[in-house]
């Protein structure tokens, strides 16, 4: 993911609370809503230096083995916000979280890369090709995820308690159907998903040591500061009066997948809309096809309960944001209006989100 060097500024900057919040917390200093705050505000850059390494590394390795490296931490701060949630027992809230990095994703990271582009470059064209690959992936992946959520709603004398069991199967089978996706677009059919001249020549500005060594240190800096995070979310709902649907939705979703917001709205600017599709809808395949499965099976191993069981609101909405990203993506076109429509649909879903008790 890239990020131009003034947002990459602004990152560094933030770096300053990652030590602030791992003092407040150890040394027992600070209230909730500080705690929160603070620690919210050092996931920001921490998952962009995690980002910023990937791409460097992917540039050295290049190829088949850069690409896979791209996917396989495209969404690793989600996940493991995701882990530490699921390790404190806020299953729902990850459920929430999950759906609401689909929904944010496709609704409004997209329509804010479309506005901002189309003001700057007034029609923006993609490929149809890709558009239409995405579009069926992303549906695969709902149906997938829909399944469980179905069966709950059988009456339990025809479904027994059989859901964990279903959520385990399905998961696994998602992560299968991820791992063809990826031996389609970086084996068989390369070509479909190949950069352009310019981004093939472009070079690392960090080495292999540097990068690997910022990735791990990110990595190990941004469990800590989660753990914080995660641990002071319940009682920011409680006294603000939100619900673990709405920060889970919204406020934990949107955080977790800063960097790439940040790097979509970038390449639309640059008019590479093809880049910011590739990247907020491939971001959104990888939570569902991959991150939701991973969770379901890294929970069963420590004892704890993640189902694939979503709410109606959670589902409609998921189906929505699909169904709408579809039908604006079947021309090869966009503009800022269409843009402004999907991140309108985004603020109403969200009003509803805080509002559902």
């Amino acid at each position: 993911m890239k990020i131009g060097k003034y947002e990459f500024a602004i990152m560094d900057l933030l770096l300053v609370f990652v030590p602030i919040s791992l003092l407040l917390s150890y040394s027992g200093l600070g209230d909730s809503t500080t705690l929160f705050t603070v620690s919210l505000l050092a996931i920001l850059p921490l998952a962009s230096k995690m980002g910023h390494a990937t791409e460097e590394l992917a540039k050295i390795y290049g190829g088949q083995l850069g690409s896979l490296l791209n996917v396989t931490f495209g969404n690793a701060a989600e996940l493991i916000i995701a882990l530490i949630a699921i390790n404190k027992g806020l299953e729902e809230l990850v459920k929430a979280s999950i759906a609401g990095s689909i929904i944010g994703n496709l609704l409004f990271v997209l329509g804010l890369s479309m506005f901002v582009g189309g003001l700057k470059n007034k029609e923006q064209k993609f490929s149809t090709n890709l558009a239409g690959l995405n579009s069926t992936m992303l549906l695969i992946a709902f149906m997938s995820i829909m399944i469980p959520s179905l069966f709950h709603f059988v009456p339990v004398e025809h479904r027994g308690n059989d859901e964990q069991t279903l959520s385990t199967v399905v998961s696994i089978l998602l992560i299968g159907t991820y791992v063809l996706s990826m031996v389609f677009s970086l084996k068989t059919h390369q070509h479909l998903f190949r950069e352009s001249e310019e981004e093939r020549k472009e070079k690392p500005h960090w080495s292999r040591n540097f990068s690997i060594t910022v990735l791990a240190l990110s990595t190990i800096a941004l469990a800590l500061v989660s753990e914080v995070f995660v641990g002071h979310i319940e009682a920011v709902g409680h006294q603000f009066g939100l619900t673990e649907l709405f920060i889970g939705a919204v406020i934990v979703a949107l955080v977790g997948n800063a960097a790439e917001h940040i790097s979509s709205v970038s390449f639309a600017l640059k008019n590479n809309i093809d880049l910011s599709i590739n990247v907020t809808v491939g971001s959104s395949l990888q939570i569902a096809m991959f991150v939701v499965p991973i969770c379901v099976l890294v929970a069963s191993l420590i004892n704890k309960t993640m189902d694939l069981v979503f709410t109606p609101f959670e589902i409609i909405a998921v189906f929505a944001s699909i169904l709408i990203v579809n039908e604006i993506s079947s021309d090869g076109r966009c503009n800022w209006f269409e843009g402004a429509q999907l991140m309108i649909m985004y603020l109403i879903i969200a009003t509803l989100f805080f509002f559902v008790r």
